[in-house]
């Protein structure tokens, strides 16, 4: 699966990349929201993987930029977020899954096989 990342921090964005490549999948990141979208527009993943507080572009507005486009609005996106999963929680319309750091890598890694094996959501 083709996958794109979104993370500033970069221990975490080189611990996802990592265990994603371990599990199999094409991995790009981006240390901001519109580094990542320009990768999204360019390389049309299978999913995104994104912080909610980043530079530049946060991953609310990253999932907003995404949905309004129609080439890209059924990519399934992963929110990982420190403070902010209240927030994306109340948005099921932008995030499919919404995780809180820290968070279990190997539920991480089922919730991108589940994503990526149901293509996109409906």
């Amino acid at each position: 699966m083709k996958i794109v990342v979104a993370e500033d921090e970069f221990l975490i964005a080189d611990l996802l990349v990592v265990s994603l490549e371990e599990a199999g999948h094409e991995v790009h990141d981006a240390g901001h929201g519109a580094a990542a979208l320009k990768l999204v527009r360019n390389f049309v993943p299978d999913l995104v993987i994104t912080d909610f507080m980043m530079p530049l572009m946060t991953g609310l507005e990253l999932a907003e930029a995404m949905k309004a486009d129609s080439a890209l609005q059924r990519i399934p996106i992963i929110l990982v977020t420190g403070a902010q999963g209240s927030i994306a929680r109340s948005r099921n319309d932008l995030f499919d899954r919404v995780f809180d750091k820290p968070y279990k890598m190997d539920q991480l890694l089922l919730a991108v096989a589940e994503l990526g094996g149901s293509g996109n959501r409906s």
